[in-house]
């Protein structure tokens, strides 16, 4: 086993000027030298591209035109990836001093061979960068064909998985990450490394019927799950945030677990 894997980052961008630097900073400063940056954007009007350009000399590569949303433009970044793990991060979000480190480390004390993933905890920061809730919990296939568990930014994926699978269906606008960890199923053997990776910006299109109805549509589709069951946990999910985002209108922020 390589003590040293590789590791392709991937962030697609579309306007993100605000934030794009400090996530760049967050990717280039990491302690392990051994991986690749690739970034992708779809035709940014603000000032992306000159940041990114900012930076090219620490870039691997990077390609500015339309898309057809973030999962076009994750598809893109991974036929150009040729990392053993592929992590995607978002322009808003950041990674944790020294988690390539710690992912290395874990995988080298770990069997991984048979795993196609390995998730994290993130901590949830709003746009003022405080501190809201961590978020991720451990792979388990009987809970994860019902419910998405994990946390997706700065989780860890096998280059086996798109390989074998395929990349992200870009029919799904919100929840192309997870219908692809459900096509494994079982055999996505997730592994669970206990710490956070990622500081992840809460974006504010939480309560959308469409992520609800997307999530049903793969659990049924994708994760064979019975639609009797799938409709109960869309009416659950659905209420849940409901009833968090009314909250969230009187200043309290309502933590409710999955």
């Amino acid at each position: 086993m390589d003590k040293n894997p590789k590791i392709s980052i991937i962030t697609a961008t579309f306007n993100s000027g605000r934030t794009l630097e400090k996530s760049i900073l967050s990717v280039i400063n990491q302690g392990y030298s051994n991986f690749e940056y690739v970034i992708i954007d779809g035709g940014s009007k603000d000032n992306t591209l000159s940041i990114i350009e900012k930076y090219e000399d620490k870039i691997t590569y990077w390609l500015s035109e339309p898309d057809k949303g973030i999962y076009d433009a994750w598809n893109k970044g991974v036929k150009k990836a040729t990392g053993d793990w592929i992590l995607f991060l978002g322009s808003d979000d950041y990674l944790t001093s020294n988690c390539l480190v710690d992912y290395v480390n874990f995988i080298n004390s770990h069997n991984t061979q048979n795993s196609l993933l390995i998730s994290s905890k993130l901590e949830l920061i709003d746009a003022q960068g405080n501190y809201l809730r961590t978020i991720g919990w451990a792979w388990k296939w009987s809970k994860f064909q019902k419910i998405n568990m994990l946390a997706h930014p700065g989780a860890l994926h096998s280059k086996k998985i798109f390989e074998k699978y395929g990349l992200f269906d870009t029919s799904y606008k919100v929840c192309g990450d997870y219908e692809l960890l459900l096509r494994p199923g079982q055999s996505l053997n997730g592994l669970y490394f206990n710490s956070v990776s990622v500081l992840m910006t809460e974006g504010g299109a939480s309560y959308e019927p469409k992520i609800f109805l997307e999530h049903r549509k793969a659990c049924i589709k994708t994760g064979k799950l019975h639609p009797l069951i799938a409709n109960y946990y869309f009416i659950l999910q659905f209420t849940k945030t409901f009833i968090k985002n009314k909250f969230k209108k009187l200043g309290i922020n309502l933590f409710l677990r999955k």
